[in-house]
């Protein structure tokens, strides 16, 4: 019988790899959502700092443009717009967040400019490169792939950014989210055994590399995520106030938070709850997945609950499915569509649990993909024979104990960037980002 691995290489060998139609498609995407997003905010909003957290959005627009303008021109020997010097007005290790609103940035109309000409000029030069290079950039088309993921990363950054922007009200126009009839929970079984770990498709960020068989014991996940009418459950029988059910260090930064509730929840008299998201303040939906919670809210969750954070690995195993088929998503190999998963950003918030049942695994578990990121027990770090690749501010750099990983994907998430190796990490106090979780337990 053949390993999970050799199954995704064979598969692999056989797959046609014409890259140029891809790399256009997606970096169109790309830009006409940044255009969506930023229609009829006016100059201040686009220039100002909304968090200590995040940038000013006219600083995320020109970093886009000069990240492409490094890997999709220079790097592929195409003459350059601006100097290298300029590079480091927009770099993300040169300048924290919080000190990135006091540098002489670009205004917004020419940061969009300067992102549409470079936009243009990277299509030009795509044009006269070959579609089997053997150069590892190009290879597959990786440096494109990376660069529209790269741009489609940072529009995720921008959602949360404009959630935690009040300067200016922000309601767009969002697409309609399925109701279903409310979604029964239960636990599924995976039976333990090889699970493929990460990814060599050519579009793989380097942390997914190389794939690789690792073994996870049984185990028992939750079908649907948590949800929010889970939570405040947990919220309400004081779990914030009770230390039993949280890591020392998580506990501790509560109470000096004063945090009792999950980010943009909104208490109110007679036990009834708001939430805000963008411009709306409406009443919160017990049957969608909860967000905004840091990594020790979902542990502490877990924990109260008799249960604990799924391992990437086993988080991985009930993605591909307990049979050994490797799959790129739940539902396949295929790229997936809107009835499969609640991803790109259109909809402004997560859907209901249930709400997709093309989008389920080969073992029946829901919502794998999209709606929010799925904090995991694992911490963040390189797999055995990791190799920095191209450069090493993308993981290396993040290695450690001190991150935790996500997986999954977001509402606010493209398609480009979520498949089942895809990871994700984070601080364990972060908050803003489009993150909850579901529920594991030992098999026993």
């Amino acid at each position: 019988m053949r390993s999970p691995l050799e199954a995704r290489r064979d598969a692999g060998q056989q797959e046609p790899r014409p890259w140029k139609a891809r790399a256009v498609t997606e970096l169109t995407a790309a830009r006409s959502r940044l255009l969506r997003m930023l229609e009829g905010l006016p100059e201040d909003a686009l220039t100002r700092q909304h968090s200590p957290l995040m940038s000013p959005i006219v600083w995320d627009v020109a970093h886009m443009a000069n990240y492409e303008e490094q890997w999709l021109l220079r790097a592929l020997g195409a003459p350059a717009f601006t100097d290298p010097a300029f590079d480091a007005l927009y770099d993300a290790f040169r300048h924290p967040r919080a000190s990135r609103v006091q540098l002489p940035l670009l205004s917004p109309e020419q940061a969009l400019a300067y992102a549409s000409r470079v936009r243009q000029a990277s299509l030009e030069w795509m044009q006269q490169l070959p579609e089997d290079a053997p150069a590892p950039l190009l290879r597959g088309g990786f440096v494109f792939g990376m660069v529209a993921q790269h741009e489609q990363q940072h529009l995720e950054t921008l959602a949360a950014t404009l959630q935690l922007m009040t300067s200016h009200e922000y309601r767009p126009a969002a697409l309609p989210r399925p109701r279903p009839a409310r979604a029964a929970q239960y636990e599924v079984f995976l039976s333990g055994g090889p699970v493929l770990l990460g990814s060599d498709a050519p579009w793989a960020y380097d942390n997914e590399r190389p794939a690789h068989t690792v073994h996870v014991q049984d185990f028992l996940l939750d079908s649907h995520p948590v949800t929010n009418g889970d939570f405040v459950v947990f919220v309400e029988s004081g779990g914030y106030e009770d230390s039993r059910w949280w890591d020392p260090k998580g506990f501790e930064w509560i109470q000096a938070q004063g945090i009792r509730h999950p980010l943009f929840w909104l208490p109110q008299e007679g036990g009834a709850w708001l939430r805000q998201r963008f411009g709306w303040v409406e009443p919160l939906p017990r049957d969608e997945p909860v967000q905004h919670v840091c990594w020790y809210e979902a542990d502490a969750y877990a924990r109260w609950a008799g249960k604990r954070l799924p391992t990437e690995a086993e988080w991985e195993k009930a993605a591909a499915g307990s049979d050994g088929r490797p799959r790129v998503h739940p539902w396949g190999d295929a790229p997936g569509d809107a009835s499969h998963a609640n991803l790109g950003g259109d909809t402004w918030g997560p859907s209901p649990v249930g709400s997709y049942p093309a989008g389920q695994s080969a073992d029946g578990v829901w919502g794998l993909l999209g709606d929010v990121w799925e904090w995991t027990s694992s911490t963040f770090d390189g797999y055995l024979g990791f190799k920095s690749f191209p450069y090493r501010e993308y993981s290396e750099v993040f290695f450690g104990t001190e991150y935790r990983v996500l997986k999954g994907g977001a509402w606010a998430s493209a398609p480009v960037a979520v498949r089942n190796s895809f990871r994700n990490w984070d601080y364990p106090i972060r908050r803003q980002i489009f993150a909850g979780f579901r529920c594991a337990r030992d098999a026993r």
